[in-house]
C-alpha cells in the first residue's frame, strides 16, 4: 500500500511540474507564426499517466517483451518485396 501511495504521489508532483514546463514552452517558444497548444503535448499526458498503471504504459506492450516472457519469437523488420 504504501508503495502505491509513493506512486501516486510521484506522479501528482510530476503531472504538477509537466503542467508548468508546458506552460512556459507555450509562452516562451520562439516561432510565434507557428505557435504550440496544449495538443502539441498529448503524447506526453499519455505516457505520465500511463505511469499510473505500468502494465498499460505504451512501453509495456506486449510486442516489447522478450520470447520467453511471452513475447514475439521473431520480428520481422524486412519489408516484403514489391511485386
Amino acid at each position: 500500500m504504501d508503495n502505491e501511495d509513493a506512486r501516486r504521489r510521484f506522479i501528482s508532483e510530476l503531472w504538477q511540474r509537466f503542467e508548468q514546463l508546458q506552460a512556459w514552452a507555450v509562452e516562451n517558444w520562439p516561432d510565434q507564426e507557428h505557435p504550440l497548444s496544449s495538443a502539441d503535448f498529448v503524447e506526453s499526458r499519455k505516457e505520465i499517466l500511463g505511469l499510473r498503471n505500468p502494465s498499460q504504459a505504451p512501453a509495456g506492450q506486449p510486442a516489447d517483451r522478450e520470447p520467453e516472457q511471452g513475447g514475439a519469437q521473431y520480428v520481422d523488420l524486412n519489408p516484403a518485396p514489391w511485386p
